[in-house]
């Protein structure tokens, strides 16, 4: 693979700690429109895609993209089993330092079963039991010798899938040293948690049906009034925080501090969204890692979105800087300058 053109001294962080879920999942179409019963046997067919949980996703393209001199450092948790084996190696062979990634005994690997409808719909089980479920407030402060040599050079990332004192423990321990804090959370976790969490995070990263959430507005309301609410809800808690909403066909949104920036999705032949706004959120962290104002960083994570929809599978292993710069040639993209430096041999 090979990583963005940059020079190493271009970085204004060097690694990244991060928690989140580690897992896996199936795809399995149901034959038949009408809604599943609750005592129904029915048939279908798995799909042949590969699914990965958020934490994996994010840090994936982190690391592909930035490369060796970038420090990538998963805090998280898998089962001793099949899936948890494989996952684990996999992530180790990405360039992952695995020291605080545990293999809990006696704990299935988080697995998430996604059905669908002829249609299109669906639904999807996630397990609430998984060795993801039990990454505790200590396993984050095993990780504070870390967290205190990233300092001021470091990014710090929480996701869902694990805990949320968890991931608010990180959050905290970044901010104490230094550490820029960024964050996604569910939609139900935003309408719900304590909102001071906020004053900890520096980047937040949602969806739109996320920001509806947090804004406490309707599907009917107007998306641009949306994110608008959001600035300023966040700005109680923060008043420097930078945020991004993504919105699907809509494109994304991004608040730099002062103002909105819209740019719109590329139109590509689309196998799957599974984990687009998780590759959204790395090209954001890729770009802020590289000192790029938020609107360019804004550019990589549109055109990193944009290619991994082209994969059915969650993370599209096929995406590095020959692959982007390929697909920005085809796809008619327009490039920042900082942007086609990146992309360049």
């Amino acid at each position: 693979m090979k990583p963005l053109t940059f020079h190493k001294q271009q970085l204004k962080y060097t690694g990244l700690i991060g928690t989140g879920g580690i897992g896996s999942g199936k795809f399995f179409q149901l034959n038949g429109e009408h809604t599943l019963g609750r005592e129904e046997s029915r048939s279908g067919h798995f799909f042949d895609i590969e699914d990965y949980c958020k934490q994996h996703i994010i840090l994936h393209y982190v690391k592909v993209l930035l490369g060796d001199p970038f420090h990538v450092i998963p805090i998280g948790s898998v089962g001793e089993d099949d899936t948890g084996y494989r996952l684990y190696h996999e992530m180790k062979a990405t360039g992952f330092s695995m020291d605080h990634v545990q293999k809990k005994a006696g704990a299935a690997t988080l697995f998430s079963f996604c059905f669908y409808y002829p249609d299109g719909s669906g639904g999807n089980l996630t397990t609430d039991n998984s060795a993801s479920a039990q990454v505790s407030v200590g396993d984050i402060d095993n990780a504070l010798p870390e967290i205190k040599a990233l300092g001021k050079k470091g990014l710090a990332m929480a996701a869902p899938e694990v805990p949320l004192a968890s991931r608010k423990a990180l959050l905290a321990l970044g901010r104490e040293h230094g550490l820029f804090c960024a964050a996604s959370f569910t939609s139900e976790e935003l309408k719900q948690m304590d909102a001071s969490v906020f004053a900890d995070v520096d980047l937040l990263a949602i969806n739109m049906d996320e920001a509806r959430a947090l804004a406490r507005k309707e599907e009917t309301t107007r998306d641009e009034e949306v994110v608008e609410h959001v600035t300023a809800t966040l700005q109680r808690y923060h008043d420097r925080m930078l945020i991004s909403v993504t919105g699907g066909r809509a494109g994304s949104w991004c608040w730099d501090g002062a103002r909105w920036h819209h740019a719109p999705c590329l139109s590509v032949d689309v196998k799957s969204t599974a984990g687009a706004g998780d590759a959204f959120f790395s090209g954001l962290l890729c770009g802020l890692a590289l000192n790029l104002p938020l609107p360019e960083a804004q550019c990589l994570a549109t055109l990193l979105a944009g290619m991994s929809v082209t994969s059915p599978h969650t993370i599209h292993k096929g995406i590095d800087r020959v692959s982007l710069r390929t697909f920005a040639t085809e796809t008619g993209f327009a490039l920042t300058t900082s942007i086609q430096n990146l992309l360049n041999d």
